[in-house]
């Protein structure tokens, strides 16, 4: 999964500048930052950053707090930064030290099936398992740039899917860093090396692992990225939505993958079948019927505000398309918090 138009510079100090497009380094990314201009120069690098560490970190809430300590060390220490290096090397260098530092001895995120079988209609609900247990949402525009490249753009969507981050999050952390580097933002296996302190040897070994770890779960990250929606797939939303929103189980079975997946975090349970789908709207998660969808982007994927009949917060929906019909549904219940993030209001708009 690699963008290919995009090479990455050397990511230390120490390192030679990396290429522009004529070959050398541009004097504005060379050059030590000055004071007066070092804000919008480090801010104009935020929405990649945590891009880089929201598949690093696999929460949207860390990934920010990850990128604003980046920023508060590149800042306390750029009279350090003697321009042999660009300034997004340098940045991404400080952001793979803090991630990394992050993930010590903590447990690796993950969605509800990635850790049991699917349940039954007859299943209790059982307990909410903490935050730190799941793969969050994170919106589009905090982590994909508005322009670019379209294969580029398109293969940086691919790459934040909720299930490619949990993915990732099975490798250890400094395979992760590499296999994210390599793969998806095309870095060099020298320039790897030279962020991470590492061999080239060392890095083209821990790649060969990550891949082989990916394939092992179906996760291949040289896979083709997702097309954008097309006709079909936008005039399939709607039909999910009017559904959904009239609470008509006859038309959302019509729209329904056969093997249509539903996960609720924070509860571990999930449901596998089109059938225990329906079955759980119509029992369970009667609590949906009169629901109000707003549209939002999500993962690369469409998803929707979920608001009660009575217009408070229910969910952050994230729905994955596939072959003509609904896929998956991931239902994150930590609607106050997420809305919040997504930055839609805690009351239905109307």
């Amino acid at each position: 999964m690699k963008q290919s138009t995009h090479s990455a510079e050397h990511a230390t100090t120490g390192g030679d500048p990396a290429p522009g497009p004529d070959g050398a380094a541009s004097d504005a990314d060379r050059r030590p930052p000055e004071r007066d201009d070092l804000a919008d120069r480090l801010e104009a690098h935020r929405t990649e950053l945590t891009g880089y560490c929201y598949r690093m970190l696999g929460s949207a809430f860390e990934a920010e707090d990850a990128v604003q300590e980046t920023m508060v060390r590149a800042w306390r220490g750029h009279h350090r930064f003697e321009g042999r290096a660009s300034l997004r090397s340098w940045l991404y260098r400080i952001a793979t030290n803090v991630c990394l530092d992050l993930l010590k001895g903590s447990s690796r995120r993950a969605r509800p099936m990635d850790l049991a079988s699917p349940a039954s209609l007859d299943t209790p609900i059982g307990t909410g398992l903490p935050e730190t247990t799941w793969i969050g949402p994170v919106p589009d525009e905090r982590v994909l740039a508005r322009a670019g490249d379209p294969a580029d753009t398109a293969l940086a969507r691919e790459s934040v899917r909720l299930a490619f981050v949990s993915a990732l999050q099975r490798l250890a952390p400094r395979q992760r860093a590499v296999l994210i580097l390599r793969e998806v933002l095309s870095w060099s296996a020298s320039e790897v090396a030279e962020l991470l302190d590492s061999s080239v040897a060392s890095v083209n070994s821990a790649l060969q692992r990550a891949r082989a770890t990916l394939a092992a779960t179906g996760d291949d990250p040289a896979a083709p990225p997702a097309r954008p929606l097309d006709a079909a797939q936008r005039d399939l939303l709607k039909r999910y939505v009017d559904a959904f929103e009239r609470f008509d189980m006859a038309a959302l079975t019509a729209v329904l993958h056969e093997d249509c997946t539903l996960s609720m975090p924070p509860y571990a349970l999930w449901l596998r079948g089109r059938a225990d789908v329906v079955g759980w709207m119509l029992g369970p998660g009667c609590g949906c019927r009169g629901s109000h969808l707003v549209p939002l982007s999500a993962n690369g994927t469409p998803a929707f505000a979920q608001y009660r009949a009575d217009g408070t917060p229910w969910a952050l929906q994230v729905v994955e398309l596939a072959d003509g019909h609904v896929t998956a549904l991931h239902a994150f219940l930590d609607a106050e918090r997420l809305f919040s993030l997504f930055g839609v209001p805690l009351r239905y708009p109307g």
